[in-house]
């Protein structure tokens, strides 16, 4: 069944492929998008090739006819010890910045739908109050980057971060002035986790702002990406909504902790999509 957007999948369940043979196992499945996260194993966004490499792959994905979007979610990219951080609302968060502001460039070369980011989780040395003000204050720079790149940012609320639900990004969004560049990357399984008015609010609430969506499933209050149909997401109910608010982007499921079975829990996946496009 056709759908207006493109079904994909993340580059961090493949973790032990190379990115070539990611996408052999993605296209025999019939997927028909790829969300590239940066880093190990597969771009390297500060190796000295990295820009060479980009161009390769957007060759390879024009041949393929195949949307991407850039994720900036490796664990451990920027601290060797320590998964995800620094943030944007930790105390010195250049690290981070340098890696946004260098995702935006490769996002412009690869032709990206748009740069997928978070906030991050705010530490025991921050208020609330204080890591919101960095927060505004970071994300202002971030947008200039990518407004004068051509590039579009898709925030996306994580459970347990200082932005956790559509509407706190909505209200970032606000208070940033609502610029062009500024759109929501919505995580469906995130919905079921924390949402609290569910997928189908979630969806609804970022409307037109939509410019990524992650697929995988969830347990309600628990922050562990599932297998479709191991969770309590009602997958129809999302897909209908994405059509419902006519969403053209990249849908990509998000398995990052699957990649023993990558090729097994790839075909499931697509395979759980068409069967709930098909209820619906």
């Amino acid at each position: 069944m056709s759908t207006g957007f493109s079904i994909g999948y993340g580059t961090n369940g493949f973790a032990d492929h190379t990115l070539d043979d990611t996408l052999t196992v993605l296209e025999a499945n019939g997927y028909g998008a790829l969300a590239l996260t940066l880093g190990h194993p597969h771009l390297d966004p500060f190796a000295d090739d990295a820009f060479e490499r980009a161009a390769r792959l957007r060759t390879h994905l024009d041949e393929l006819g195949w949307p991407v979007v850039v994720e900036t979610g490796s664990r451990y990219l920027l601290d060797p010890f320590v998964k995800h951080r620094p943030t944007l609302v930790d105390l010195d968060a250049e690290p981070r910045l340098r890696f946004l502001a260098r995702a935006i460039e490769l996002a412009a070369a690869l032709r990206a739908d748009c740069v997928s980011l978070w906030s991050g989780v705010v530490p025991g040395d921050v208020s609330p109050a204080d890591a919101w003000s960095m927060l505004v204050e970071r994300m202002g720079g971030i947008v200039e980057l990518a407004d004068t790149a051509g590039v579009r940012l898709g925030f996306e609320p994580e459970p347990g971060m200082l932005v956790e639900t559509v509407a706190d990004a909505l209200r970032l969004r606000g208070e940033l002035g609502a610029p062009a560049a500024f759109g929501i990357t919505v995580d469906l399984g995130h919905c079921v986790a924390v949402e609290p008015e569910g997928v189908v609010g979630a969806l609804r609430a970022a409307g037109g702002l939509l410019v990524n969506v992650q697929v995988d499933d969830m347990l309600p209050g628990v922050h562990e990406h599932l297998e479709l149909g191991h969770g309590q997401l009602d997958l129809a109910a999302a897909l209908a909504t994405l059509h419902e608010i006519d969403y053209r982007g990249v849908a990509a499921i998000e398995l990052p902790r699957h990649s023993h079975d990558a090729p097994g829990a790839a075909a499931r996946g697509i395979r759980a999509i068409r069967d709930a496009l098909e209820e619906r």
